[in-house]
């Protein structure tokens, strides 16, 4: 028998009813379970978002209240602040108690710590659940019980804990009162946004699995060799997925785990183990972020930190040119206009961008971090920071200071046909690839209608190692 007539499931960062572990105990907890969504209220202009992602999030939250509708149920939205919202909805519906998945980044945790103030306030009870994540950050820990700083040694740990199996699809939710206030699914407009007009992927749970099947019949297969190629699908494309909860870590991690079973190939098995090591990194970033969450305003090393950096403000030609994809460096500027056109940037291209920022720029990764994570529909603070980190040398685990990629060699090594550069910088498209791959000569640029480059990467590789040398001596 249900212990609850009515509980609110709050929708956060698990937007689908498949494998979702908070809504699937509310739906065998009650007889009514009230799946809301809130809000947010800001509008304009935001560090951590923009109108890609936006887009991408009402896609999304369409696509959960169809779901929802053929389990005559139904997706409540409200706003007006999410503490105030919540107690509105208690009020309105005589909840019993509130369901949720734990949030691992620290302003997700902080409105949990009001929420379960404003339960105890009301007096119901409040059930919240690992739902995000395969590992929380404190679970996996060395034999000190301290947490791990470098990848290495926490993924072998983090393999040799059991991961749960993913639960099912949810069939039945009960009936929401017909007369229940709810906003519409929200546009852009609510935000104060016009359209990005970039090419973004399907959104919802259907999409997510469309993406999941495509990955696992052939993609990831080839994971261990193709990874590192910007220029097609090489990669899963469930980070959006990942980051809203369209689809569970769970899901994906036994779906590696039933294909590694069913392969007798050797290559395909490394290839999949590949993949899967992929979500050991992404824990390992929420666990650096759950154990140290300064990473959001400073360095992670403490010797890095007061490093001289330039500001984008002194240097706002080189900032924007950066931005806008305008640099003279083609490899740098596909990535950053295939960012804008459609919300990803392949993982190889992200490092060699970030690297020229901090290295050949000298602009504190700060600054990049934010960028991408108001274009990246896979923007997850944790890892977005953690990879900016590694660039940059600051970070856990980072490539060290002196590692410092030329975009020039990185092009020959990952685009020698130069297909990602001519699909992005279409100034490019009738060039020869070799020109893609050193600096050109003289003061003629590769093509007549492309930008110059806008500085030369050896003398600023060596201001950067002055800089740290400088810094660590001092």
């Amino acid at each position: 028998m249900p212990s609850y007539k009515t509980v609110i499931h709050w929708f956060r960062r698990d937007l689908r009813l498949t494998d979702n572990t908070a809504l699937f105990r509310a739906s065998d907890a009650a007889e009514t379970v009230i799946p809301v969504y809130l809000l947010s209220d800001w509008k304009a202009d935001h560090n951590w978002t923009g109108p890609a992602r936006q887009e991408f999030l009402c896609g999304c939250l369409a696509s959960l209240a169809n779901d929802l509708k053929s389990l005559d149920s139904r997706l409540t939205l409200r706003d007006g602040g999410q503490v105030e919202a919540i107690r509105q909805l208690i009020k309105d519906t005589n909840a019993d108690a509130i369901y949720f998945n734990r949030d691992p980044d620290p302003f997700g945790k902080a409105m949990e710590a009001k929420m379960r103030e404003l339960a105890r306030e009301i007096g119901i009870e409040i059930h919240d659940f690992k739902d995000v994540v395969l590992h929380e950050h404190d679970e996996i820990a060395n034999l000190s019980d301290k947490p791990y700083k470098v990848y290495t040694p926490y993924s072998k740990n983090w393999f040799t804990h059991d991961k749960a199996d993913a639960s099912g699809r949810v069939r039945v939710l009960g009936k929401v009162p017909a007369n229940l206030k709810s906003e519409s699914v929200p546009t852009l407009s609510r935000w104060g946004l016009d359209s990005s007009g970039a090419d973004l992927i399907p959104a919802g749970e259907k999409a997510a699995h469309d993406r999941l099947k495509t990955a696992f019949d052939g993609i990831l297969q080839r994971y261990a060799d193709d990874r590192n190629t910007p220029i097609g699908q090489t990669t899963s494309m469930l980070g959006a997925d990942l980051r809203f909860g369209t689809i569970s870590p769970r899901q994906v991690f036994h779906r590696a785990e039933k294909a590694i079973a069913e392969t007798k190939s050797g290559s395909e098995r490394e290839s999949l183990h590949t993949f899967q090591k992929q979500l050991a990194w992404r824990e390992f970033f929420m666990a650096i972020l759950g154990h140290f969450p300064e990473v959001l305003e400073t360095d992670f090393a403490e010797k890095w930190r007061g490093l001289k950096w330039d500001q984008p403000e002194d240097f706002p030609d080189k900032w924007e040119a950066w931005k806008t994809g305008k640099t003279g460096f083609p490899i740098v500027d596909a990535g950053m206009r295939q960012l804008v056109a459609t919300g990803f940037m392949h993982n190889r291209v992200r490092m060699i961008v970030a690297m020229f920022l901090t290295k050949d720029l000298h602009f504190h990764w700060i600054h990049g971090e934010s960028f991408f994570m108001q274009w990246l529909l896979d923007g997850e603070i944790a890892n977005n920071n953690g990879g900016w980190q590694w660039s940059a040398g600051t970070g856990a685990d980072a490539a060290p200071y002196f590692r410092i990629q030329n975009p020039w060699t990185q092009t020959a090594r990952f685009d020698p046909q130069g297909e990602y550069v001519k699909k992005w910088v279409p100034e490019l498209a009738k060039c020869d690839a070799k020109f893609f791959t050193k600096p050109p000569e003289g003061k003629s640029p590769i093509a007549d209608d492309y930008v110059l480059p806008i500085l030369q990467h050896k003398p600023e590789r060596e201001e950067t190692l002055a800089r740290f040398k400088a810094h660590a001596g001092g």
